[in-house]
């Protein structure tokens, strides 16, 4: 488990520009590295908008788009095309403008396709294409992604992993399927805790003042069933990119003054 790292930026703009630099860099060295790079992607406001700053990012054209695997820490169960998708998203904001190898996407199952309306099923076989992926120095089921990027919810949830639901408390599996969650649409696919755990450096995203109340309770030591944000920690990093707003509420020697 690694000590969160807390950056706070003036606004979101900032912040989502300076994630957009940071994750370049990251991805850079990881290829320089070890010859390609893992990012597993998240949705929401934040989310895109990060993506949106690395699609205007001057430095963009430093990352080898064709040796970048990507992944979703988490999906709406919604047909395939569907505005509201966290992939369709992603393609408008950034994937559609940038030369991927398409066999190095892996979005998570449509519902109405191969596995119908079954999210249980889509989870498993989502787990079975992590699995796949997993080299035997990554020394589990799931790749050791590089970077996982995750939203936080006004609730404190990450992913679709939500307050005292049972996906919360998943300990075994890697994916779920998720049912009646309190934010629509109530059906999803998303990773577990212990996959999110897998990854290297885990980036949680949090701007606006609706986000305070949660960046606060998550930080102050709560419990990861109350607060799932507080269980989700990288292997070597977590950090913590807010803005002003979202950052209001913590202790101010818990991070240096905003950035300009």
């Amino acid at each position: 488990m690694s000590t969160p790292q807390i950056v706070v930026h003036r606004d979101k703009e900032l912040m989502a520009q300076a994630a957009a630099a940071r994750l370049i860099t990251k991805i850079v060295d990881a290829q320089a590295a070890r010859g390609s790079a893992s990012v597993v992607l998240t949705g929401g406001r934040n989310g895109n908008g990060l993506l949106a700053a690395l699609a205007a990012a001057p430095a963009r054209d430093a990352v080898d788009w064709s040796r970048l695997d990507l992944w979703w820490g988490d999906e709406r169960f919604l047909p395939e095309g569907d505005p509201e998708r966290n992939v369709t998203q992603a393609r408008e904001a950034l994937l559609d403008a940038v030369p991927l190898d398409p066999a190095r996407v892996h979005p998570m199952p449509a519902a109405g396709d191969r596995y119908g309306n079954d999210a249980d099923a889509a989870a498993e076989a989502y787990a079975a294409e992590l699995a796949a992926a997993a080299r035997p120095e990554d020394h589990g089921p799931v790749p050791s992604f590089d970077v996982l990027l995750l939203g936080v919810g006004p609730d404190t949830h990450v992913a679709s992993l939500f307050p005292e639901l049972p996906g919360v408390r998943e300990t075994e599996r890697t994916v779920i399927g998720v049912h009646g969650a309190p934010k629509p649409p109530p059906t999803r696919v998303s990773l577990t805790l212990p996959a999110i755990r897998a990854a290297r450096e885990v980036w949680l995203l949090a701007a606006g003042e609706d986000k305070a109340a949660a960046v606060g309770m998550a930080l102050s030591g709560a419990g990861e069933i109350q607060a799932p944000a507080a269980g989700a920690y990288g292997s070597r990093r977590t950090l913590w990119l807010l803005d002003a707003s979202a950052a209001a509420s913590l202790p101010r020697e818990l991070y240096p003054p905003a950035s300009p």
